[in-house]
């Protein structure tokens, strides 16, 4: 990133990182001057100079703008909500941000670049209803609240029609910048599941595959969403939804093994009391091989083949090795076709996912309303997903200590899926959640009860989780005692996307001036703009943007170092990295002394408390470890 760039409160700029990448691996296609020649690309690409190269692709109306939208850096920052947070004490890192999803993952990529494990979606499933979702965010240009209608209240919605002939162009527009942004903050393990219906299940997965690769690629899993069948249904009662999963790598993926249900463990047992535990009879034969004529005869005589079509599973010298240690079953009469002895104590711990996910499994979606009715919250929220379902995908993918990542959180069943599962297994998973300040319908049963928006209904939801939560565990608080086992605690930090707290992020570069006259007119700005404004806002929020734009996660400590005598310098740490920080309006000369013993430390502070003694100084005594902005 840019000196300028820095200055500007900026996300990270992801066109001038590839193009970055591209210089380093690839001089020759730049021109003395910097800047990439596309001739000498071509040439690459195409070495006979063809103008065009027929090749299979994805095309549809503003996909390239939708791709500029994703890698433009964003200005915007995520502003702390203390009255609408819950048990923030106990939060670690557990976040619910209210915002436009594409400019909040931007505010996030700094500080959670592949650091997410699990990211869920349930996008909306671009049936023809409103549409909320708008990717502009330049206060330099226009408001963007004003440009979505956002209310005192919530959000206008614009309307996508299937009449409209950009229907299903809107939709692709809005996932495939948000799916960009999403690969990159998952850890290389990381994997993606994404909900949806037939109706653009065939266009998402041609978008990940383009923005994934096809190599990574996982399954395609179907959900039976319904347990009863809609007799008043045109043409097939829809009882199923798909769940689309995507690997940023393949390779470094582990899916993990599901427990064993009662009916699969019942199917093992230890008729002959055998000293290896329980075991299953299991066929010698296989479907494939190369041995069809293979005859075996056992140490009592009897003689085995495989059936017409199949093949031996077994070599010789493994059937006779079976054979001596008592694992062949001969049936009950011994007279029997005979099979292996599969014990269970020589098998996985678990058993491998499918992809047909039953109801039975892992909910539906007259469970989800269920659980929403038991918190009190009947009728508030159209088609919620089962905190079963995500119990599951989370199991499958992550560790105790994993970040969940959920951009469209509509009800918020991930948080409370997450919240059952950490409380259950003693897990510290962490989940983020954004939902966009939509405006409920104003006849709906949510306005009625008082949820102007959505993003209400994520946050009093989990509010109410956690407060039953807290209910069951004081009612066995004495049990809690004698056992030595702490209560559960948990909670979350709310969020608000907002304009950045600094004026310099309105600053306009002029495009005749080089970038060091840029600099210079910026750092003019920045003295006449920001001494008083800083001065009356929040600390903690810049210490947050500052932070969160740096590198580092929202759930990072903060210690005052009492080392330092003249300014206040706080030592942060998340769980990657830590600084020194200072954001005082000006740095004394005892404070360069002291930092003498931090020299290997990052060292944060603004650019307009040095002068220029000072700040040559500073770069003298930390080089890259200053951070002035």
């Amino acid at each position: 990133m840019s000196e300028l760039d820095k200055k500007l409160m900026q996300t990270p700029d992801l066109n001038k990182e590839r193009l970055d990448k591209l210089k380093n691996l690839f001089p020759d296609l730049f021109t003395a001057e910097g800047k990439l020649n596309p001739d000498e690309l071509k040439k690459i690409v195409d070495p006979d100079l063809v103008k065009e190269t027929e090749r299979f692709e994805f095309k549809w109306f503003g996909k390239s703008e939708a791709k500029r939208n994703a890698f433009t850096p964003g200005k915007a920052t995520l502003v702390y909500d203390e009255e609408r947070s819950v048990n923030p004490e106990y939060a670690d890192g557990n976040m619910i941000i209210e915002g436009e999803n594409l400019e909040t993952l931007k505010c996030l990529l700094a500080g959670y670049r592949e650091r997410i494990k699990c990211i869920y979606i349930d996008p909306p499933y671009n049936t023809g209803s409103d549409f909320v979702y708008s990717d502009r965010w330049d206060e330099s240009r226009e408001d963007y609240w004003e440009h979505i209608g956002v209310m005192q209240d919530g959000v206008k919605v614009d309307t996508n029609t299937t009449s409209s002939g950009r229907f299903h162009s809107y939709w692709l527009n809005m996932m495939y910048s948000r799916l960009l942004l999403a690969r990159q903050l998952l850890k290389d393990d990381g994997v993606i599941f994404m909900s949806i219906d037939d109706n653009e299940v065939h266009h998402l997965r041609k978008i990940c595959n383009e923005l994934f690769g096809e190599e990574n690629f996982i399954t395609q899993i179907v959900w039976e969403k319904k347990y009863t069948r809609s007799n008043d249904a045109k043409y097939f009662s829809d009882n199923h939804d798909h769940i689309l999963v995507y690997a940023k790598i393949k390779d470094c993926v582990k899916i993990n093994l599901q427990e064993r249900s009662e009916e699969q463990e019942e199917a093992y047992s230890n008729p002959d009391n055998h000293l290896k535990g329980n075991w299953k009879a299991t066929p010698l034969h296989a479907k494939s091989g190369s041995n069809s004529d293979f005859i075996f005869t056992f140490k009592n005589g009897h003689k085995w083949s495989p059936p017409p079509g199949t093949f031996s599973r077994y070599s010789v010298e493994t059937l006779n090795e079976l054979d001596k240690n008592d694992e062949i079953y001969f049936g009950s009469d011994g007279k029997s076709v005979p099979s292996r002895k599969s014990f269970l104590s020589e098998v996985k711990a678990g058993v491998t996912p499918v992809t047909l996910w039953r109801y039975a499994d892992v909910g539906h979606t007259h469970e989800a309303n269920n659980e929403l009715k038991k918190l009190e919250l009947a009728g508030i929220f159209d088609n919620p997903k089962p905190t079963r379902l995500i119990r599951q995908i989370v199991n499958l993918v992550s560790d105790y200590d994993s970040i969940i990542l959920d951009f469209f959180a509509g009800s918020g069943t991930s948080a409370h899926s997450i919240i059952e599962l950490n409380r259950e297994d003693s897990g510290n998973r962490k989940y983020i959640l954004v939902q966009l300040p939509e405006l409920t319908d104003e006849k709906s049963e949510a306005r009625k009860a008082g949820y102007n928006k959505i993003s209400d209904i994520t946050i009093e939801r989990n509010r109410r989780v956690i407060q039953k939560i807290e209910k069951e565990e004081a009612e066995k608080q004495p049990q809690l005692l004698e056992s030595d086992k702490k209560p559960f605690k948990t909670g979350f930090k709310v969020y608000k996307l907002a304009k950045s707290n600094f004026p310099r992020i309105d600053f306009a570069p002029d495009p005749k001036n080089n970038e060091e006259e840029n600099l210079a007119l910026l750092n003019n700005y920045i003295q006449d703009k920001e001494a008083m404004f800083l001065a009356v806002i929040d600390e903690k929020n810049i210490f947050d943007e500052v932070l969160l734009k740096n590198g580092f996660m929202l759930n990072y400590s903060k210690v005052k170092e009492d080392a330092f005598s003249k300014n206040k310098v706080y030592r942060i740490k998340d769980d990657f990295k830590e600084c020194l920080i200072c954001m005082d309006m000006a740095l004394d000369k005892q404070t360069l002394k002291d930092l003498e013993s931090y020299k290997e430390t990052i060292f944060i502070c603004l650019e307009r408390s040095l002068d220029t003694t000072m700040k040559w100084n500073l770069k003298h005594l930390l080089g890259d470890k200053l951070i002035a902005f």
